[in-house]
């Protein structure tokens, strides 16, 4: 009788060493355009969403997001609410001014190990608007390990939401930095507000790319939500064009991939839906 209660408590030990090996190498990602803080959003202030944009990425147990849309208060106040750290510059001056897309990331399951951001624009280096664009546009990169000591990188963008030509052009130039930032081929995965749906050649010169997929095309459990990504804060109507994608790149699998529609209320955290996608390395 004691053999065999012996036997049950190794079971169980090895069964809950396992899970928790499983869990540190599955890694939750998404990207959020939580919407700037904008003075004229009656009803759908940010000092009234921050607290559900924040229990939404904590609920989901989202480790690493890409985040579009943020001022610098808006990032501060997120680094803190989730006790994150996070990385990325303002675009209009490369320091504090302007709109961030910044990774914020769970400082206790990921160390960052390099990160950057350059402009989408012929002048990357400096910050500047690119081609036919209305504004500034940015990419933020981040160099990460996970608690395995696998390394992988995180591409966060905000693609312009005029310039079809910047955008044609944006989806170009992230790849070359990409193939030269990149030099150990590591994993890769890139996502964002893209401002452009699958049909547009922005996405398509992405996918057709060597390598790079869709990750919700490619999640082993069929991808979850609406057809849409962008509300407009509109309860009533759901949206019908997918906007916000996440790419991935080399040895990743793609478990699960979500459009998430969290609300409080009848209202949304964000006048945009968050993607997330479980990932684990092959």
């Amino acid at each position: 009788m004691k053999l065999k209660s012996i036997i049950l408590c190794l079971f169980l030990i090895i069964l809950s060493a396992s899970g928790s090996i499983a869990q540190i190498n599955r890694h939750q990602i998404a990207t959020f355009n939580i919407r700037w803080d904008n003075p004229g959003d009656d009803g759908n202030l940010w000092k009234d969403r921050l607290p559900h944009v924040t229990s939404l990425i904590q609920f989901h147990q989202i480790g690493i997001v890409g985040i579009q849309e943020g001022l610098l208060h808006q990032v501060k106040q997120l680094e803190k609410s989730l006790a994150y750290d996070y990385i990325g510059v303002g675009r209009d001056d490369g320091e504090e001014k302007g709109e961030f897309s910044a990774i914020l990331f769970d400082s206790m399951r990921y160390q960052m190990l390099d990160h950057g951001t350059f402009w989408l624009s012929p002048t990357p280096e400096l910050p500047s608007k690119g081609w036919d664009a209305a504004l500034n546009r940015v990419c933020t990169w981040g160099k990460f390990e996970d608690q395995s000591g696998q390394s992988f990188y995180v591409f966060n963008i905000h693609y312009d939401h005029i310039g079809q030509q910047a955008r044609e052009e944006s989806s170009k130039l992230v790849l070359e930095q990409i193939n030269a930032i990149n030099q150990e081929n590591l994993p890769v995965i890139w996502m964002g507000d893209f401002n452009v749906t699958p049909d547009n050649p922005a996405y398509t010169t992405i996918t057709s790319a060597p390598g790079w997929q869709d990750a919700r095309l490619i999640s082993e459990i069929p991808a979850y939500g609406p057809a849409g990504t962008f509300t407009g804060f509109d309860w009533d109507k759901m949206p019908d064009g997918i906007i916000d994608h996440i790419f991935v790149n080399g040895s990743i699998q793609v478990i699960r991939h979500g459009i998430l529609t969290d609300n409080y209320g009848k209202k949304y955290p964000s006048d945009h839906f968050p993607v997330m996608v479980e990932i684990q390395w092959k």
